[in-house]
C-alpha cells in the first residue's frame, strides 16, 4: 500500500484527524474547496475557522483539486458531514483506485433513505459495504490536534482492512482498538449525539447533575435497545463507540451538540442555535432519522421523540422533560432482542 493518505474535507475532525496521520506518515494531503483554507494550511499551518489555536504538522499538505489529494493515495478517510457524504464520495469515485484502503470517521444518517455513511459510500464508489473502515469514539477535535491522549475504535467486516487502518492512525498519543461490529460502532456514533443534544438542553435549563446523569443512563438504554434490534452487538454500546463517546459528547463545552442542546434549554429557536453555532450539528439531522427510525422498527425512543418534538415540533423543552418524567412506570432492565447474541460468541 501507498504510504500517501488522502483527507476529506477539512473541517474539524478531518483537520485533526489529518494532524495525527501526518506526525505518523511523511505524505497526507487534506482536500478543501475553500482556496483561502488551503492557502492557509499551506503556508502557516492552521485552519483558525475550526481549530483556531492549533498549529498543524508542516508536513501536512493541502488542496482544492481532489485528483491531486488521491491520485497514488494508498488510503483515503473521508469526514464530510453526513448531508454532503454522498455528494464527496460520487466525486471520488472518479479518482478511486480499487486497492485504496477506505475509512470514514462522520457520526450520522442520511436523513432522506435512513442509510448509514458506510452504505452511502459503498454505494456511491461501487465497493463492498463490509470492507469499508469506520473509525469513531470519544474524542474532541480541540484535544487531537494537541496530542491529548485519546482512544478510538475502528470497524470494519474486512479485518485486514481494520487492522489497516489502526497501524495507520496508531502512535504514543491515539490509541486504536478494532471491532468488528461496524453495524453497532456506526449507530452508537450517530445516535450518541442526540443524548448530547439533550444533556446540553438539560444543563440549558439549570436541572443540575441528577437529571444529566439520568438522561446519560437511560439514553444509553435507548440507543442500545434500537441498536440490537437492528443487528448490533450489544457489548458494542458499552465500549468506546457507545458510552465513550456517549460521555464526552455529553458532557463537554467542546462538543456541538452539546452546545446547541444548552441553547435550546435557555429558549433559544432551533434556526437560531444553528446560525449562532457557524458549523454542522449532526445531532438535529440524527433526531429526525431516529424519529423515523424508531417508528419502522417499533421500538420507543422516548428521549429521542421529545428532542424531535421541540426541534421539529416547536415544543416547549421544559414541557418534554415534564412528559419524560410523567411516563407510565417500568422496570429499569427492559427486554431486548438477543436472537443474534450467540454470534457474538462464535
Amino acid at each position: 500500500m501507498s504510504n500517501k493518505v488522502a483527507v476529506l474535507v477539512a473541517g474539524s475532525w478531518g483537520t485533526a484527524l489529518a494532524s495525527v496521520l501526518a506526525c505518523n506518515h511523511p505524505n497526507v494531503v487534506i482536500w478543501s474547496r475553500s482556496s483561502e483554507q488551503v492557502r492557509e494550511i499551506n503556508e502557516k499551518h492552521m485552519n483558525s475557522r475550526y481549530l483556531p489555536d492549533a498549529v498543524l504538522p508542516d508536513n501536512l499538505k493541502a488542496t482544492t483539486d481532489m485528483e491531486e489529494a488521491v491520485k497514488d493515495a494508498g488510503a483515503v478517510l473521508i469526514v464530510a458531514p453526513s448531508k454532503a457524504m454522498r455528494e464527496v464520495a460520487r466525486s471520488l469515485k472518479a479518482y478511486w483506485q480499487k486497492d485504496m484502503l477506505c475509512i470514514h470517521a462522520t457520526k450520522g444518517f442520511e436523513t432522506e433513505t435512513l442509510k448509514r455513511m458506510s452504505t452511502v459510500i459503498a454505494e456511491e464508489l461501487g465497493i463492498e459495504e463490509g470492507d469499508v473502515v469506520v473509525l469513531s469514539g470519544p474524542s474532541h477535535a480541540e484535544e487531537v490536534v494537541r496530542r491529548c491522549p485519546t482512544t478510538v475504535v475502528v470497524a470494519s467486516l474486512n479485518q485486514k482492512a481494520a487492522a489497516a487502518a489502526q497501524y495507520l492512525f496508531m502512535n504514543a498519543d491515539f490509541r486504536v482498538y478494532t471491532n468488528r461490529d461496524m453495524l453497532g460502532v456506526e449507530l452508537a456514533g450517530a445516535l450518541k449525539n442526540i443524548i448530547a443534544l439533550g444533556a446540553g438542553m438539560s444543563d440549558g435549563l439549570g436541572y443540575g447533575d441528577n437529571a444529566k446523569a439520568a438522561l446519560l443512563t437511560r439514553g444509553l438504554a435507548e440507543i442500545t435497545r434500537i441498536g440490537v434490534e437492528m443487528g448490533a452487538n450489544p457489548l458494542t454500546f458499552s465500549g468506546l463507540a457507545g458510552v465513550g463517546d456517549l460521555v464526552v459528547t455529553a458532557t463537554s463545552r467542546h462538543s456541538r451538540n452539546w452546545r446547541a442542546g444548552s441553547m435550546l434549554g435557555q429558549g433559544k429557536k432551533v434556526d437560531e442555535v444553528l446560525g449562532s453555532m457557524g458549523m454542522v450539528v449532526e445531532g438535529i439531522r440524527t433526531t429526525q432519522a431516529a424519529h423515523t427510525i424508531s417508528a419502522k422498527y417499533g421500538v420507543q425512543m422516548p428521549i429521542a421523540e421529545q428532542l424531535y418534538q421541540v426541534l421539529f415540533e416547536n415544543k416547549d423543552p421544559r414541557i418534554a422533560v415534564e412528559a419524560l418524567m410523567g411516563r407510565d412506570p417500568k422496570t429499569e432492565m427492559e427486554a431486548m432482542k438477543l436472537e443474534t447474541w450467540e454470534q457474538w460468541h462464535s
